[in-house]
């Protein structure tokens, strides 16, 4: 398989992705759904804000798994950098918020959508992937 960022339209691209947590029970959890995705890859984890702006620069990931509450710079602030810096990086936020809950800012760090991480699933990210994030979701800049 050709190792790409991967691509929506169903072709033999791999779909790399980069999970962001400071909990590894989570990054755990995340590395068994990716790896019951067809398709889909774990390039790398990073537990920090900081360390998911590095990792994304270095290793071009296409999906980010990313959690919100992190150490000094927090998931929305990275996604805000990775977003702006590699648009075509599709951002997932996850987190334990209710959607209701979540941050104002969340809605507009330019995330594709946002996951409560109960309900990660090998489905919901290989539907969500496919469907290009969900526009109702987000809010405008």
């Amino acid at each position: 398989m050709e190792q790409m960022g991967g691509d929506r339209g169903g072709d033999a691209r791999v779909v790399r992705v980069l999970v962001v947590d400071d909990q590894a029970p989570f990054r755990a959890a995340a590395r068994a759904v990716i790896a019951r995705v067809p398709g889909f890859e774990l390039v790398a984890e990073a537990t920090s804000g900081e360390e998911a702006v590095e990792m994304v620069s270095r290793m071009r990931p296409a999906v980010v798994l990313m959690d919100i509450n992190m150490g000094a710079m927090d998931g929305i602030e990275a996604t805000r950098i990775i977003t702006t810096t590699y648009p075509d990086t599709f951002v997932v936020l996850v987190s334990t918020y209710t959607e209701a809950d979540m941050p104002p800012a969340a809605r507009t760090c330019g995330a594709a959508t946002y996951v409560n991480k109960d309900e990660l699933s090998p489905r919901a990210l290989r539907r969500l992937w496919e469907a290009g994030g969900d526009p109702n979701w987000r809010g405008s800049p």
